[in-house]
């Protein structure tokens, strides 16, 4: 169903704890969960304090892309403790040809972005007719 495509995540999270946020130029990952209901792939992602219009999905051939940005705090104020992530969020999915990829429906509520991918229908099992070879019996079995 779909694949991690950024084998450098772990470091990523791991500089930006030692260093700080703004160390490295790749955006920051949200973490995922991902599973099947019946013929449909629900993955969801965590976004809290996101404002719903910067969160943009898209899907280009069989990779989906979903990016987000919580802003900085800006202010005259200092800053005593900073650990949540601020910047642009970015994930990218390889999807398998087995799914919908014209019908992905996106939902974002309570800093919770669901997305549920169905299932193709040629990819859905099916019942396949086999007929007998003799011409006496014209019955059909079906498996």
């Amino acid at each position: 169903m779909l694949m991690r495509t950024d084998p450098f995540r772990d470091f990523d999270r791991l500089a930006q704890q030692l260093l700080g946020p703004g160390t490295t130029s790749r955006p920051t990952v949200m973490p995922m969960d991902a599973w099947r209901e019946g013929d449909t792939f629900v993955l969801e992602f965590d976004l809290p304090g996101v404002r719903p219009e910067t969160v943009d999905v898209d899907v280009e051939r069989n990779v989906l892309t979903i990016r987000a940005e919580r802003p900085a705090p800006n202010g005259d104020w200092e800053m005593l403790a900073s650990e949540r992530p601020t910047g642009l969020f970015s994930r990218q999915l390889v999807l398998g040809d087995n799914l919908d990829l014209e019908h992905v429906s996106a939902d974002y509520d309570a800093g919770v972005l669901r997305l549920q991918v169905p299932v193709a229908e040629k990819a859905k099992p099916r019942k396949i007719e086999v007929s007998t070879g003799s011409s006496q019996e014209q019955g059909a079995i079906t498996t």
